[in-house]
């Protein structure tokens, strides 16, 4: 007996060298097959191979911990299933002549921009929208809470962060108060944004009779803030009628006129016409995915009256999109329409090296590329990484402002004061990539020309960043801000 086991171990000291050796080479060919099919860059794909069989197994496990996109694969697990809610939009379709009148005639900028845009979003732009500018919580709260107090039918109302303080609590009442009048009232926050206060506003809502619920709650510490596949959308629609969306968070910081410990500038805006209906669109699914509840009968029925003059289009992008960065086609899209003038304002400006060739090129074309960024970002880490990429457009002609404080947390874009694009999306792979987003393109001239003056006159109170500066910081600071970089595709 002895014998036939120490002859089997003669045996497996003989062929387990090979048993390693071929599970390695099995693991290695796996491995970049993986990456051959599935990585679009050239060089990430050559990058992550060549690691692989020059590290033979650790160059495996860094591929399987680090190269494989589980934010796209989750969300598209996530969303299996669901089905798109799609409203009828044939009679919102604006006719060739107004089409031609608002947005140009066949092959001119914003013309090509328009059809870009339609291609990417599979979504109409529509006709008879009026959409009014509201600067932060101190106009479009009570804006906001005048509409709840007047709904009839049904609120639908999705916010990335609702704090439990003085300012959440006011609308928590209002909410309740029509939920009591009969109103159909459903209330949707990000599971990391519904814990930045504790205890979360969500009890509070359902103490009062409020059907609320967390979006993907997560086991991820409070504080963290940058957990992925966050609903980051802000939307409120009422009797579908009436929509509210932009940057704004509900919480005190956003209204000024109560002097907050941390305010907080941003920009809001109210919608009437057949736009509230993508508005409604993406709320309905959002709160399906996270509650199995179709919202349907006649409280939840979008209005297509006109309302205004203003041609819009709601675009919805996140993990779960077919074609994943879709959002980087609307922004390279507007900035190769430019022919004037680009202003940009966003709090978070981490763009990728595709987002900044296409701003590079627009400077050296001749066209006017002003960014404005906070001069304090309140994510420090954000703010690191981002003067670490600076030169990218600095070095090309783009101009840098660094606004004053308070914090600045608006994001628009205009084009040439003729095309505006607002909504919840920064100028990050967070909100490209991470999370889910919601922002409106619009045509109208008046409209883009009163957001160009806005972003003009913070312009104006702002300071110049210049390459000269950013090149001066001391190599502590350069190491610093070097290292938060790499971090910048989580950020």
């Amino acid at each position: 007996m002895q014998s036939v086991a120490l002859e089997a171990w003669r045996w497996w000291l003989v062929l387990w060298p090979h048993v390693l050796a071929g599970s390695i080479l099995t693991i290695n060919v796996v491995a970049s097959a993986h990456a051959i099919l599935v990585k679009r860059d050239t060089r990430s794909t050559i990058g992550w191979v060549g690691l692989i069989w020059l590290s033979p197994v650790f160059g495996a496990i860094a591929y399987a911990v680090l190269g494989v996109n589980r934010i796209r694969s989750r969300a598209t697990q996530l969303w299996a299933g669901q089905t798109r809610i799609l409203h009828e939009m044939q009679g919102a379709l604006p006719t060739p002549t107004r089409l031609q009148a608002a947005v140009g005639p066949e092959g001119s900028p914003l013309r090509s921009l328009a059809t870009l845009v339609g291609e990417v979003t599979d979504r109409p732009l529509v006709d008879g929208n009026q959409i009014d500018v509201l600067a932060g919580g101190d106009e479009a709260y009570p804006r906001m809470l005048d509409a709840i107090a007047g709904a009839k039918r049904s609120i639908g109302l999705a916010s990335y962060i609702f704090d439990n303080d003085p300012t959440g609590k006011i609308f928590a009442e209002a909410l309740a108060a029509a939920a009591r009048r009969g109103v159909e009232v459903r209330v949707l926050v990000d599971g990391i944004g519904a814990s930045y206060t504790v205890p979360s506003i969500l009890s509070v809502l359902t103490t009062m009779g409020v059907r609320a619920e967390r979006f993907l709650p997560t086991s991820v510490p409070i504080y963290f803030p940058y957990a992925n596949l966050r609903n980051h959308r802000k939307i409120m629609v009422v009797d579908g009628e009436l929509g509210f969306t932009g940057g704004l968070n509900i919480r005190d910081g956003c209204w000024l006129e109560h002097e907050p410990a941390h305010p907080v500038r941003d920009t809001h805006f109210s919608l009437r016409g057949p736009i509230v209906a993508q508005l409604l669109e993406v709320f309905t699914e959002d709160w399906a995915f996270a509650t199995e509840e179709t919202l349907t009968g006649q409280a939840w029925e979008p209005s297509l009256a006109a309302a205004g003059t203003m041609l819009a289009r709601g675009i919805r992008y996140g993990p779960d999109d077919p074609d994943i960065g879709r959002i980087k086609l609307v922004l390279v899209g507007a900035l190769a329409a430019a022919q004037k003038s680009v202003r940009i304002m966003t709090p978070y400006f981490l763009p990728d090296d595709a987002v900044c060739q296409a701003l590079d090129v627009a400077a050296m074309r001749g066209v006017q590329v002003d960014i404005v960024l906070p001069e304090e970002n309140n994510l420090a880490l954000v703010g690191w990484a981002s003067s670490a990429m600076l030169w990218q457009v600095l070095g090309k002609g783009c101009n840098v402002w660094m606004s004053p404080p308070p914090f600045e947390h608006t994001k628009l874009m205009v084009v040439d004061a003729a095309w505006a694009l607002f909504g919840s999306g920064n100028w990050d792979d967070r909100s490209m990539r991470l999370n889910f987003e919601f922002n409106v393109e619009t045509y109208d001239r008046e409209l883009a020309a009163g957001l160009d003056r806005r972003i003009a006159d913070v312009i104006a109170r702002s300071r110049p960043k210049t390459l000269a500066e950013v090149d001066a910081r001391s190599l502590p600071v350069r190491l610093r801000d070097g290292i938060a970089r790499l971090f910048s595709p989580y950020l």
